[in-house]
């Protein structure tokens, strides 16, 4: 039997103990609390004093706003569909590129715009600036399109720009013709108003995105290579001003895409003897495989929430979410984890935490009573920005786990790099300043794409990439893109336009002025 002197310093011992873990419990709810209060990283560059520039107003009339909608809804008639990489309608490429030349006269008679046609139907602009010192910007879009019928569904007949409620529905209308026809009209306009750029800036459109721009973007790359031109920044389209979509979220956000996720595909397959289905073995090869890809499904790959560009989003917004989403999101060092497993409860929000595992064909059997030689599945993997694809394929490797099923990678791609968005990030502050000029109302913060798009064929010219396009999204809209009743609203368009006019003239300020920082560490 212990002692009293031993049970009482025992008790002293676990009192101590207590009272410590009450300290230290106290303590990091009191950092956590403070810093609830004090994050806001959007403060710094927005009140500091910027350069001042001869900005020139975005001041269009009624003519020019019917002309506006008339280049875009021509644009939008003309079903420049890509169905394959080998499969393209060179003939409504063709009538693009005339199109292209009729609503925007002035930039291809401009002394300050070279325009070259890059394989047969891309084009690239290269627009003067009066200080050549300046290192240039580049603006990319694409001119084609995914596949489109009315009888999917289409309220309006998907190449008809038809104006329904004050929208004009359409294949392109979000995905990427809207940019492509608003960075040109923004140029027109700018151009008839006598503008001349201080810093030369690069127009890229490609023909062949929706088919991974092979010969589209890559051939613009080699071209820009020969000339050895090297950027200050790249923008493409990519994420857009969400709008009521993330739930907890007081206001509209605009997302700056600074990285886009990875990819793979990989095919798994099965090859077993043929027979007749009245003598069947144990395990077919229909059986062994869909076992393989249920365990791929059953096991998803790590939560690695936190340590990508998704980190940089929750804290940029951190200070607009309620209570106690707005405790959570301002501290993640400590609510990372809790964050990430709430985010895998939805698809949309899972894309954010890991790399995603979608079963997309299965393919087996030609006849009812055969019992198949070969059973063939398909699986892509979108790479989280903390991952490589052979980490991706290790696991994929590990999780099937059956000599009897082959895995094969028919294509793939690291995760992009990171492009800067701290306050002394050039391209990220000066797109932020040109969203914030046009949409005072919007918060703005770092993203990652979880699609893919042409600017991906950039990263040796340029070492910040960003992807956002001010495109209006409220619940449901996203699916609209490459989905049914594709559409945008008049007010929206136009006011592309005045983002890119508003942007293009952003980019002469020659550098960013000294922060105010706003950010608070404990």
């Amino acid at each position: 039997m212990a002692a009293p002197g031993t049970k009482s310093r025992l008790f002293r011992c676990v009192k101590s103990i207590l009272y410590a873990l009450l300290f230290i419990t106290i303590s990091i709810l009191t950092i956590a609390t403070l810093r609830t209060f004090s994050l806001n990283v959007n403060v710094g560059l927005q009140l500091a004093d910027w350069e001042k520039t001869n900005q020139i107003r975005f001041d269009i009339s009624q003519r020019q706003r019917e002309e506006v909608f008339t280049n875009f809804k021509e644009a939008i008639r003309i079903p420049t569909v890509s169905y394959s990489p080998t499969d393209i309608n060179a003939t409504a490429l063709h009538e693009f590129s005339r199109l292209l030349r009729k609503a925007f006269p002035t930039v291809f008679s401009s002394s300050l715009v070279q325009h070259e046609v890059v394989a047969d139907y891309s084009h690239l602009f290269t627009v003067q600036g009066s200080q050549p010192d300046l290192v240039p910007y580049m603006l990319l879009a694409h001119i084609d399109v995914v596949p489109a019928s009315e009888s999917d569904g289409w309220d309006a007949p998907p190449f008809s720009a038809k104006e329904i409620d004050n929208f004009i529905y359409g294949r392109g209308t979000l995905d990427d013709k809207e940019c492509v026809m608003g960075i040109l009209q923004a140029l027109e306009y700018l151009l008839l108003k006598g503008y001349r750029p201080k810093r030369g800036f690069y127009i890229g459109l490609g023909h062949d995105e929706e088919v991974s721009g092979l010969n589209g973007a890559l051939n613009i790359v080699r071209l820009l290579k020969q000339r050895n031109v090297h950027l200050s920044f790249l923008l493409d389209e990519g994420l857009l001003v969400i709008d009521g979509v993330m739930k907890g979220l007081d206001g509209p956000a605009a997302l700056i895409g600074v990285s886009e996720k990875g990819s793979a595909t990989v095919k798994l397959s099965v090859t077993s003897a043929p027979g007749h289905s009245s003598m069947p073995p144990r395990e077919s090869s229909i059986g062994i495989l869909a076992a393989a890809v249920k365990r791929l499904e059953d096991n998803p790959m790590p939560m690695l929430f936190g340590q990508g560009p998704e980190r940089g989003t929750f804290e940029h917004l951190a200070h607009k979410f309620i209570f106690p989403i707005r405790f959570l999101a301002s501290n993640l060092w400590l609510f990372a984890p809790i964050v990430g497993r709430l985010l895998a409860l939805k698809p949309e929000t899972n894309a954010f935490s890991r790399t995603t595992t979608a079963v997309t064909m299965f393919n087996a059997g030609v006849k009812v009573n055969v019992l198949p030689s070969v059973a063939e599945a398909y699986v892509n993997f979108r790479i989280h920005s903390a991952q490589s694809l052979q980490e991706v394929l290790d696991l994929v490797d590990s999780t099937v786990g059956d000599q009897r099923v082959k895995v094969e990678v028919v294509d793939g791609f690291d995760p992009l790099p990171v492009s800067s968005y701290s306050e002394t990030s050039y391209g990220f502050q000066i797109i932020k300043k040109s969203i914030l000029d046009v949409f005072p109302q919007l918060t703005v913060a770092p993203g990652i794409c979880v699609a893919n798009t042409d600017s991906r064929h950039f990263k040796d010219l340029v070492a910040d990439i960003y992807r956002f396009i001010p495109i209006w999204a409220k619940a449901g809209d996203a699916q609209r893109i490459h989905g049914i009743n594709e559409r945008i609203s008049k007010k929206n368009y136009e006011d592309i336009v005045g983002f890119y006019f508003t942007l293009i003239q952003n980019c002469d300020v020659k550098e960013l002025p000294e922060t105010h920082s706003g950010v608070h560490e404990f």
